[in-house]
């Protein structure tokens, strides 16, 4: 999978994509994280972006150019399943939408900044545009980030124990249940004692019941889909 990324601040996503899981996917050889400067792509001799709105509107709109040129020189080497755009008003941002743009071959994220960007990008070029929630961010960089590590983690081989993230919350529409590690006992707090049983069986049961539990007590809106989920948690 190939991911690039367009930003005006390149600095805030390097680091992030030579790091941790995202680091590891692409010295493995399944994943390439590209990020480019739109400034690289302006023919402003001061490298600007963006421009007043028309009608007297407050803020600053990024510019039609040198977007368009970024993309169509990507698009000229490449074919893209997608051109992603970080937006407030998007779709929401979820873990069935990252497991399907993780079956992708290549993305395109744009980053908006400012007031956004000209609306005549919006409905010639991008393809898709995603909210990571019901919040405005300084720039879309944390929300690519965030999009970029959920997509990348479940590549197939880019975790070492692929089942744990099939068991990460969510994939099932539910909350994942608890889980704990040694020491067993620790200033009198212990484990469940189902977990250190054995019984394969009943700690799936025992999984199943935290799941639903937690789920009701703390999202409760994800439990309309309650029947398929459960009976997707029985089922593993």
């Amino acid at each position: 999978m190939r991911i690039d990324i367009i930003t005006v601040l390149p600095e805030l996503l390097e680091n992030f994509t030579r790091e941790s899981i995202v680091g590891r996917a692409q010295k493995k050889g399944l994943a390439e994280i590209h990020v480019h400067n739109l400034r690289d792509y302006s023919t402003n001799r001061w490298r600007r972006v963006d421009d007043y709105p028309f009608g007297g509107f407050a803020g600053m709109v990024m510019q039609c150019e040198p977007i368009d040129r970024c993309i169509s020189e990507l698009k000229a080497e490449r074919e893209y399943d997608e051109v992603i755009f970080t937006s407030p008003d998007g779709e929401q941002f979820t873990q069935p939408m990252a497991n399907t743009l993780s079956l992708a071959q290549n993305l395109i994220i744009l980053c908006g900044h400012y007031k956004g960007i000209d609306y005549r990008i919006r409905e010639h070029l991008i393809t898709k545009e995603i909210s990571i929630g019901d919040y405005v961010l300084t720039g879309g960089e944390l929300a690519a980030a965030v999009m970029t590590d959920a997509i990348v983690r479940i590549i197939p081989g880019v975790i070492g124990d692929e089942q744990s993230a099939l068991s990460d919350s969510f994939q099932d529409g539910l909350l994942a249940a608890p889980v704990y590690t040694r020491p067993a006992e620790y200033k009198g707090w212990r484990v469940p004692e189902i977990l250190l049983s054995g019984h394969d069986a009943k700690i799936k049961e025992w999984e199943l019941s935290q799941s639903l539990e937690r789920t009701r007590r703390l999202r409760p809106d994800l439990l309309a889909e309650e029947p398929a989920a459960a009976q997707n948690k029985k089922q593993k």
